[in-house]
């Protein structure tokens, strides 16, 4: 199963859409994982259009009444729980790696987002994983998403940037 990984698109407050080549990316997976900070209810409604399968959460940047603060979703045998990680820098892994652990069963992996920062590290016993932002809204250099192929529990990810 192919696994679209995205985050922070921010669309349109810090950018005016999502790349073409992850555009592709994104309705060419299986399913899609976006962690927060869509910006808008048109940004939801565009990935979820594009996805043929998603799963959402919203962000601090987000409108209310969209997607949940946090969502797991099990694909391949492989277990994400999902969330923005809101917040300070500082305890950012912390508080990641304690919600996967809260909503998760063993060896789930966290996806998050809200740093703009690629991640994929080992915290505390429990992976995680962050995109960075699809859209290369600031503080992000360039746009960044990951892909992940997962399948009978085993989860192999791939960083994707423009």
């Amino acid at each position: 199963m192919d696994v679209a990984l995205i985050s922070d698109t921010h669309v349109p407050s810090r950018a005016p859409g999502i790349p073409d080549e992850f555009r592709e990316r994104i309705a060419a997976a299986d399913h899609v994982i976006h962690a927060g900070d869509f910006d808008s209810k048109e940004a939801v409604a565009d990935v979820r259009d594009l996805a043929e399968s998603l799963t959402a959460v919203a962000g601090n940047m987000d409108p209310r009444g969209g997607p949940p603060d946090t969502a797991s979703v099990e694909l391949g045998g492989v277990e994400f729980v999902v969330t923005h990680g809101t917040g300070p820098t500082r305890g950012y892994e912390d508080r990641v790696a304690t919600i996967v652990r809260e909503q998760g069963g063993a060896g789930a992996i966290g996806v998050s987002g809200h740093t703009h920062e690629v991640m994929d590290r080992v915290h505390d016993g429990v992976r995680l994983l962050n995109p960075g932002s699809a859209t290369g809204a600031p503080p992000a250099t360039r746009p960044t998403m990951m892909t992940a192929s997962v399948a009978d529990g085993d989860c192999d990810v791939t960083l994707q940037e423009l």
